[in-house]
């Protein structure tokens, strides 16, 4: 049972029950004993619900952002990889420190009006806006599955407006007379890439055990579908592959990791070598994906169906531009050694 008592030094009537053995005090904020009553009669039963938000914050179902960020962190790296929990910390970590600035210490005190903040505050393209805030989004979705909030705030933000650009263009032959006229350190990776129409990342992690030399094919994961597929070795690409190398020899040295973070940070070496020497002919800048957009255009215009190029560049459905291995592959190989640009 819960009482009301005067205390000294206050106006006040004061509220008093005990609760799982501990006894609490809070003041009603009512001068008047009647409109004291009424509040104790209010909170009596929200203590009878275990409705416990008004004991304070300790008692309230609500935790702090920062717990439940790294209670969410912990239930990503049970479920993604690596990389993708390496993301989230340092995209949530980075909200934490904008909440932590507006004084917003708990889960539930997250709005739309601060989300929208923090995407001003952010000093990123709006692509990237947009991929914090979806970090931020599915943290939130896991909080109102938990019954921790009633709705996901990120979901009704203001994002920015992405306006479409052109990054991974078409390299044309002057391009190409450019890349591959400088002898350049890189030349046989920007080879591999341009006849052999994988991710940069695919080609960085090929070994000397993925060339089979008498099949004529590259065998190999595909990160991005998590497949092994096998694809066509031109005839081009033999002479850079030495004849003594071991097996699990990579091909290229200088690139190769296993490590998802580490492995993007290294493709950013080949890939400003290969927009520098562009912009020193005055040329647009491309991107090492560039390789696998004009080694789909190429093998159209010599007119291979869009289904086998579908195949080759391992893509799931026509709309993206079919997984699996190639079903003819000397076919294939035909077409990809009728590519004439120089190496």
């Amino acid at each position: 049972m819960s009482k009301l008592f005067k205390r000294k030094n206050s106006p006040y009537w004061w509220w008093t029950a005990r609760y799982k053995g501990v006894r609490y005090r809070r003041s009603t904020k009512m001068r008047k004993e009647r409109l004291a009553h009424k509040v104790q009669d209010h909170w009596d039963l929200n203590l009878m619900l275990e409705k416990l938000d008004f004991l304070g914050p300790s008692f309230s179902k609500s935790i702090t952002i920062k717990k439940f960020i790294w209670e969410h962190l912990i239930f990503l790296s049970k479920r993604k990889s690596d990389a993708t929990v390496y993301t989230a910390k340092g995209a949530l970590n980075r909200f934490l420190d904008y909440c932590n600035s507006q004084k917003v210490k708990f889960i539930d005190q997250i709005t739309i009006k601060l989300i929208d903040g923090y995407i001003e505050l952010l000093s990123c393209s709006p692509k990237t806006k947009r991929n914090h805030v979806g970090v931020i989004s599915r943290m939130l979705y896991e909080a109102v599955k938990d019954d921790l909030i009633a709705k996901n705030p990120a979901k009704f933000a203001t994002l920015p407006k992405i306006i479409p650009t052109n990054r991974h263009r078409l390299l044309e032959a002057s391009d190409l007379k450019i890349i591959f006229g400088q002898n350049s350190p890189w030349e046989t990776y920007y080879s591999f890439l341009l006849y052999t129409g994988l991710r940069a990342g695919d080609v960085a992690l090929l070994q000397r055990e993925n060339i089979d030399l008498d099949k004529g094919c590259i065998v190999s994961l595909v990160r991005k579908s998590r497949r092994t597929h096998e694809f066509p070795l031109a005839d081009k690409l033999r002479a850079h592959i030495p004849p003594d190398m071991s097996s699990k020899q990579p091909l290229f040295p200088r690139l190769y990791t296993t490590n998802e973070r580490k492995l993007n940070g290294r493709l950013a070496i080949p890939r400003k070598h290969l927009q520098q020497l562009l912009a020193a002919e005055g040329r647009p800048k491309a991107t090492l994906h560039s390789f696998r957009h004009t080694f789909n255009t190429m093998l159209r215009d010599l007119g291979m169906s869009i289904e086998d190029r579908q195949i080759l560049l391992s893509h799931a459905t026509s709309s993206v531009t079919k997984i699996y291995t190639h079903p003819n592959l000397e076919v294939a190989k035909e077409f990809i050694n009728r590519l004439n640009q120089p190496l």
